[in-house]
């Protein structure tokens, strides 16, 4: 092999290779050998919100089976819906000009649990639950789930880069979701003179950012 042939492989190879990453940090190429599966923990992440279960649930809906606002519609696309599912495609920014997009599954058995399922993403395998309990006008709601890559070793190295991302990503939507639950809550607790019953001075809070 010459030298100029040489160079045109080693540039091929690098091109595919990049491109093969990119695919797969962007969750448009996905490995599903089915060999060497190994899975790991997502969570749990545990937030308390000051907002009752039926309006934690609603916010969490809302994107999903309700009207979403233009940011929501920005980083959630629904393709289908059924009978308490839907088909989604998540699109989450992931810096230097990136974005992951992810399509999942989505049911909701009310008021109880929200459970995602992956269809296409960065991994082959990908289950989280956010399940909600509480009473009166508290709620806790915790997230679970499990992440699993094929490829033995090789595959249990890059399940720690994606789920450090994975996570964080979840941490950021949990604290939106408490704010804008607390919100709701807040506002329909108000008294007719405009201000939350019991406060003495009115400080508004911030509106949805997912």
């Amino acid at each position: 092999m010459t030298g100029l042939r040489m160079a045109s492989v080693l540039v091929a190879t690098a091109a595919a290779g990049a491109a093969g990453y990119l695919g797969l940090v962007t969750g448009r190429l996905t490995l599903d050998l089915g060999i060497g599966r190994r899975v790991r923990p997502l969570g749990p992440q545990v937030v308390d919100i000051a907002a009752p279960r039926e309006l934690v649930f609603d916010v969490i809906a809302q994107p999903y089976l309700g009207r979403a606002t233009r940011a929501q519609q920005d980083k959630i696309q629904v393709w289908e819906r059924g009978d308490g599912m839907v088909l989604a495609a998540h699109r989450t920014p992931i810096g230097r000009g990136l974005v992951t997009q992810t399509v999942e599954t989505v049911a909701f058995t009310r008021p109880d649990t929200v459970d995602f399922r992956l269809v296409r993403g960065p991994v082959p395998h990908v289950r989280e639950r956010f399940t909600l309990t509480g009473d009166g006008d508290h709620t806790r709601l915790e997230y679970t789930g499990e992440m699993g890559t094929d490829g033995w070793a090789l595959g249990n190295r890059w399940a720690a880069i994606v789920a450090q991302q994975w996570e964080a990503t979840v941490a950021d939507s949990l604290a939106t979701l408490k704010s804008e639950a607390e919100r709701r809550h807040n506002r329909q607790r108000k008294t007719p003179t405009g201000r939350p019953s019991g406060a003495t001075t009115e400080h508004p809070a911030p509106g949805p950012t997912q």
